[in-house]
């Protein structure tokens, strides 16, 4: 006789499928998490489009190895977030997953900062998002059978950081969105949800590098001694947290962000 615990443990090919059918948007899918992002929706059997703001190898290159389909689109206006939505919509005749990856950052003293590359940045990593999920809404309505939106925030968005103003900013903002939108799009079936990294392995971190002056495994270093775990975080780790909100069995998770660092960040959100 089987106990109870193994009655509820799902088969292994189940839990490898748990996704299939579902045709999931990446964007910013040829950095360090985008990758990470499309491979995993990818084997657990999403249909993925994979988004980058310019084509080439890299693009070409996950979509030969995933099975995704890419994508190309500039998203620093709400026209071009809007027509990467539709595009991706038409692909495969619906969109039920968003996951909102993109961002670019700059480091400089905010007293040194420029106001236009400050702004452009919140018009990347915020307005952007907003329209993006504004036009996915949308979507999901035409659609008539809910949806899940994942937005990749930061744990500096709930910390804040000395000389990333504008990214800590939109991101804090993308944490905000993501806590009015829980509230208001649970009703229709829609799940909007945050996941707030902390110190990832992605190529990012040779900006902050650059910035303290260090060198790369110097700063590796120093934000490890910083985390209670004591290392850094993987692109893989985030993506797994992305398949788990993705999740069409999850039903309870709404306008929440979860906090992936570590244990460095505790409870602020």
């Amino acid at each position: 006789m089987r106990n109870h615990s193994e009655k509820l443990a799902p088969a292994a090919s189940d839990v490898q499928e748990r996704l299939r059918g579902l045709t999931a948007l990446v964007t910013g899918a040829t950095g360090g998490l985008g990758v990470a992002h499309t491979t995993a929706l990818a084997a657990q059997g999403a249909r993925v489009i994979a988004h980058a703001r310019t084509g080439g190898s890299p693009l070409e290159s996950l979509a030969t190895q995933t099975g995704a389909t890419g994508v190309v689109q500039d998203l620093a206006t709400p026209e071009g977030a809007r027509a990467l939505v539709r595009a991706a919509a038409e692909i495969h005749g619906g969109l039920d997953l968003l996951v909102a990856n993109h961002a670019t950052m700059t480091m400089a003293p905010l007293v040194d900062a420029d106001p236009d590359d400050w702004w452009r940045v919140v018009d990347v990593n915020l307005l952007g998002t907003f329209a993006l999920i504004q036009e996915t809404v949308r979507v999901m309505r035409e659609q008539r059978r809910g949806g899940r939106i994942i937005v990749i925030v930061s744990e500096w968005g709930v910390t804040g950081w000395p000389g990333a103003t504008a990214y800590a900013a939109s991101k804090s903002g993308l944490i905000s969105l993501v806590k009015c939108l829980g509230h208001e799009l649970a009703p229709e079936g829609i799940f909007v949800n945050a996941i707030a990294p902390g110190v990832i392995e992605t190529p990012q971190l040779q900006v902050d590098a650059d910035d303290a002056g260090l060198s790369l495994t110097e700063m590796h270093a120093r934000y490890a001694s910083e985390i209670p775990m004591r290392r850094i975080g993987r692109p893989d780790e985030i993506a797994e947290a992305v398949c788990f909100l993705a999740d069409p069995s999850l039903r309870a998770m709404a306008g929440q962000t979860l906090q992936l660092n570590g244990g460095a960040t505790r409870g602020r959100v």
